[in-house]
């Protein structure tokens, strides 16, 4: 059975390097994969552009927008000098943001009366006018601290905070929406990767018609897939480790947890990956479409369903229901529990379990959709 099965692993690895497109899918697909969605793939919002509507025109509000400029999430790209210019600033894109400042900003700040600043934001991508309100809130509430500071000192009363609070980001505190992406985009590239190259792989023996000799060999349908799985989790193994080392050098990612549970995931991964390649081989009869169904199956709902972007908690329950026919569901949860959290086992038993669960469930039907073909 051994002497079988590693006669059909090196004769896998010998096509391997001999297939120069398979050679580029393993090498130059998961690099180009990551540094695309890496660098623009990415849910914070910089240079924000913020046009000025300065209807008071004093140091103090010179001195905010100084401090919006110095920041870079904004850009202060202009200056309007009438209330009907506001309109085609924000109509023509010119703008994402507007900020007014009334005539009489520092008189009644300088009095003690409220002072309002107006700020009109562009709407039409609700996320993105929602992250650019948060970021002008913010910069607000810094330079109103500052200036109650600067009074307080100046006027010598000794200032009372009944409650101060103290907000801590865990696992990431500089909120870097990259390093949470990064895991997903780990996982997408190895399922990718792994189910398109183990479907061509086994579709390929069928149109040359080498599928019939395998089938009329002592083999059985077990150490087929064994011989057919062992080459592609190999090779899946370095496209994991050379996509964790470039997310290391190019977005700084670091991994928190521990590198063995790691790895032994991540076969696990790849096995209930490359059990749904072999399913997949076994319903396709040619590379195209094997391709094409390989990557209906992997990619979409990797992308929409597994919580990669969209967190699953704010699906409809029969969506959330749903997402448990993709493995990257289980393993993003892992991964992001290793590489941002650094915690243990004992935090994803559960996906683990059902990982095991998806392998054992497609690698079955493979084996008896073999069999069946067989004869």
């Amino acid at each position: 059975m051994l002497n079988r099965i590693y006669a059909l692993v090196k004769k896998e690895f010998r096509q391997i390097k001999r297939d120069g497109r398979t050679l580029s899918l393993i090498f130059i697909f998961p690099v180009f994969l990551l540094m695309l969605f890496g660098y623009a793939l990415s849910l914070d919002v910089k240079n924000v552009k913020i046009a000025v509507k300065n209807n008071d025109n004093s140091e103090e509000t010179r001195d905010f927008i100084a401090m919006l400029e110095s920041s870079s999430y904004f850009n202060v790209v202009g200056y309007i000098r009438s209330e009907h210019e506001i309109n085609s600033w924000l109509d023509e894109k010119k703008a994402q943001c507007v900020v007014v400042f009334p005539a009489n900003f520092t008189e009644d700040m300088r009095s003690g009366r409220n002072v309002q600043i107006q700020f009109l934001v562009d709407g039409v991508d609700g996320n993105t006018a929602t992250v650019i309100m948060n970021y002008v809130t913010s910069a607000t509430r810094f330079y109103n601290n500052r200036l109650t500071q600067e009074y307080l000192q100046r006027t010598g009363i000794k200032t009372f905070t009944p409650i101060d609070p103290q907000p801590l980001f865990w696992y990431n505190p500089d909120l870097n929406t990259t390093k949470f992406l990064i895991p997903g985009l780990f996982c997408m590239i190895l399922i990718t990767t792994g189910v398109i190259l183990t479907t061509l792989s086994i579709v390929r023996e069928k149109e040359l018609g080498s599928m019939e000799q395998l089938r009329v060999s002592p083999m059985s349908s077990i150490e087929l897939i064994l011989g057919k799985t062992i080459p592609y989790t190999v090779v899946a193994l370095f496209v994991a480790f050379l996509t964790l080392f470039i997310s290391n050098l190019a977005f700084g990612l670091e991994i928190k947890g521990n590198y063995l549970i790691l790895f032994f995931t991540t076969i696990i991964f790849l096995i209930a990956t490359l059990s749904l390649g072999i399913f997949i081989s076994s319903i396709a009869d040619s590379q195209q479409v094997a391709f094409q169904i390989a990557s209906v199956a992997t990619m979409l709902p990797t992308f929409i369903l597994s919580g990669f972007i969209f967190p699953i908690e704010s699906m409809p329950w029969p969506v959330q229901v749903l997402t448990n026919v993709t493995p990257a569901k289980f393993y993003i949860i892992i991964l992001r529990a290793i590489i941002l959290k650094g915690v243990g086992i004992e935090a994803f038993w559960k996906q683990i379990l059902s990982l095991l669960a998806f392998a054992v469930f497609f690698t079955g039907i493979a084996a008896l959709k073999m069999r069946k073909a067989n004869g």
